[in-house]
């Protein structure tokens, strides 16, 4: 039996309270998408009394009780029952506790060969780690954002400047004089939106804020898919700090991982002495790379706790979209897998077709109920269709990360001048597919931890010519169609790898190449911003032209992008090569005058103070397929962009 749209809109408008049987019906079909509504720990008043109303999914169990500091965990004082509807829900009310008290389940398994203490899979907040319990949390929150939540539809729209900073929260900013702790959610408001709002990104991306154990995992090891790690505050401080940034005019994504989850006997794996959340088969149920397990998409209940838990985030926490991690773990039966390691589907091949199915409902789910969000998929082959809408065969993502785009940009910078002519095809050949998704270009945590050193690291040359090429880099990647994505310390030119147990290196500000380096990419944020030509067709064929592609001898690229309106128009020229260019011709669609509107050799950024004076008139000599040219200055390991002055400026 399939449940109907009107019943969907029904479910939506529910409040919390206890199960019912429409509830049950929804969590049986895999299409209950507000499960920590239902399940979990909820405060209630009974005979004028306040209490607890518990309630878990232990199908396999022969009994389950709840402890906490209310009974001196005694594993047998408050005994659960079963409900009769054969949903494998357990539930019952505990008088006489409130806000903020510690609990775990202890579930007995049906052979009774198995006890163990869990973790609340619907617990809201969570004791601070070391420590494993749940914790009854009332989450009322009074927001502020309402001009925010008014206009971010505009904000995350495809046509818009979007330009995000992600951000690791416990090293972003830390207290050496207090044992080098981290900033708390609150500590952290004020400060990272000022910074953020000062260098210009339209959003910023915290990486998983969701509870984990172990630390080091940076949050990718998720235990609690519907609690934020409370080692930076409560819910409450969390929903501040995101308020304070939407005050501020930014929009908040997070990382969020449905692809696997960590076997700590606390969480989610063998629930209830069964393979409950995971597949029983380890080539099916087990990752090898991460050493972790993988959901079973092809049972309802797991896809509805997923789902629930994506749009608990966007329900409770005013977020304003999702980056979902290592999609393509998700849809390959065979990733990270030798030929007999995996198990292939109904029809013989390789696709994950529950993740399929679950990844599409996901995304309905996601804009039906919140229009104006994002989810944005980590996919890292070519998974045909990603960001294109479900009605269309695609998974229904806004967008994707190009990690083709990275590792060819990233390879091509590494090497020296005197070689890149040997390798053109790797700046040029992102745009042979670049308009065949909604694409993201990303240089994120990943491209700066595990022996790969930071980024000014993996530039050639000295000191000057690092920085030059980065800036360099940065040009390059805004000018080219797609949103951005840049790591925290990417900015300023961070020195060493990242390191999660420490701050950012602030104190390189101090010099100026890192502060020049700042300025640029705040100006590079300024102009994306300001140029239509430079974001509204970001996805769109029409929105870019090549001038030269073929010049690899001098290592050298020209081409234009354009706004909704083809007479706005900028012009990028990169020249990849620390040797000037003098009365380098270009051709482009318009006369009269060009305006130099960034230029990354600038002294401002530390450069050497190459370019065009400001600007140039546009020659009545015909190059590139054009009747009018430039002869222009290309600065040494730099990019420059011009646009035709406005009607009656210039000379």
């Amino acid at each position: 039996m399939i449940s109907t749209t009107m019943e969907r809109a029904t479910r939506r408008s529910a409040k919390p309270g206890p199960l019912t049987d429409h509830d049950i019906f929804l969590f049986k079909e895999g299409t209950h998408a507000r499960l920590s509504e239902k399940l979990g720990a909820h405060l209630i008043t009974q005979d004028g009394r306040e209490g607890v109303h518990f309630a878990v999914w232990a199908p396999n169990a022969a009994a389950v009780t709840v402890m906490g500091d209310f009974n001196g965990w005694d594993k047998t004082a408050h005994p659960l029952a079963a409900r009769s509807d054969g949903s494998g829900v357990w539930e019952g009310i505990v008088q006489g506790i409130g806000n903020g008290e510690c609990y775990k389940y202890h579930i007995v398994s049906r052979d009774r060969s198995y006890e163990v203490d869990k973790a609340d899979p619907c617990g809201v907040f969570s004791e601070v780690p070391p420590r494993t319990g749940s914790r009854v949390w009332d989450l009322s929150y009074t927001w502020n954002d309402g001009d925010w939540m008014g206009r971010r539809r505009a904000a995350n729209a495809l046509g818009a400047p979007m330009s995000i900073y992600e951000v690791h929260l416990g090293s972003w900013r830390r207290v050496p004089e207090e044992n080098n702790r981290s900033l708390s959610y609150r500590e952290l408001a004020p400060q990272l939106a000022e910074y953020v709002r000062g260098i210009g990104f339209s959003h910023v991306e915290f990486l998983p804020v969701t509870e984990h154990p172990f630390y080091g995992s940076w949050g990718y090891q998720t235990t609690g898919y519907f609690s934020p790690t409370s080692r930076q505050g409560t819910p409450q401080d969390l929903m501040f700090l995101i308020d304070t940034l939407h005050q501020a005019g930014i929009g908040v994504i997070l990382d969020w991982v449905p692809s696997h989850f960590p076997a700590d006997e606390h969480g989610l794996a063998y629930f209830d002495g069964t393979y409950l959340y995971e597949h029983a088969d380890p080539r099916q149920g087990f990752h090898p790379e991460w050493n972790s397990s993988i959901f079973n998409y092809g049972r309802n209940e797991v896809r509805g706790f997923l789902m629930s838990s994506a749009l608990f985030w966007l329900d409770k926490y005013h977020v304003d979209g999702l980056r979902v991690d290592a999609v393509a773990s998700m849809l390959y039966l065979d990733y990270g897998r030798k030929h007999d390691e995996w198990v292939p589907n109904i029809y013989g091949g390789r696709e994950n077709l529950g993740a399929m199915q679950f990844l599409r409902g996901l995304n309905e789910a996601v804009y039906r109920d919140h229009p104006g969000t994002l989810a944005i998929a980590e996919e890292s082959t070519a998974w045909p269709m990603v960001s294109r809408p479900t009605y269309m065969g695609g998974l229904g993502f806004s967008m994707k990360w190009n990690m083709g785009w990275m590792h060819d940009t990233l390879k091509y910078f590494q090497q020296d001048p005197v070689y890149r002519k040997y390798h053109h095809d790797k700046l040029t050949f992102s745009l042979c597919y670049a308009f065949t998704e909604n694409f993201v270009l990303a240089l994120s945590h990943d491209e700066v931890v595990h022996g790969k050193g930071a980024l000014i690291g993996k530039m050639p040359g000295d000191e000057w010519r690092q920085f030059a090429n980065l800036r360099l880099l940065y040009g390059q990647m805004w000018a080219h169609p797609g949103k951005k994505l840049l790591f925290m310390g990417g900015e300023f030119g961070q020195r060493r790898e990242w390191a999660h147990e420490g701050s950012l290196e602030w104190h390189l500000l101090q010099y100026p190449l890192h502060e020049g380096m700042r300025r640029w990419v705040a100006d590079l944020n300024r102009v994306y911003r300001e140029q239509p030509a430079l974001h509204e067709r970001d996805f769109s064929a029409d929105g870019f032209a090549w001038v030269d592609c073929q010049n690899w001898e001098e290592s050298v690229i020209s081409y234009l992008r354009y706004a909704e309106n083809r007479d706005d128009v900028v012009l990028v020229l990169c020249n990849f090569t620390p040797i000037p260019r003098y009365d380098y011709v270009v051709g482009v669609p318009h006369g009269g005058r060009w305006d130099e509107i960034l230029n990354s050799d600038a002294q401002h950024y530390g450069g050497s103070g190459m370019g065009n004076a400001g600007g140039t008139e546009a020659a009545p000599i015909p190059a590139h397929g054009h009747f009018h040219s430039l002869a222009l200055t290309l600065p040494p390991s730099s990019v420059v962009m011009l646009k035709p002055a406005r009607r009656g400026e210039g000379s």
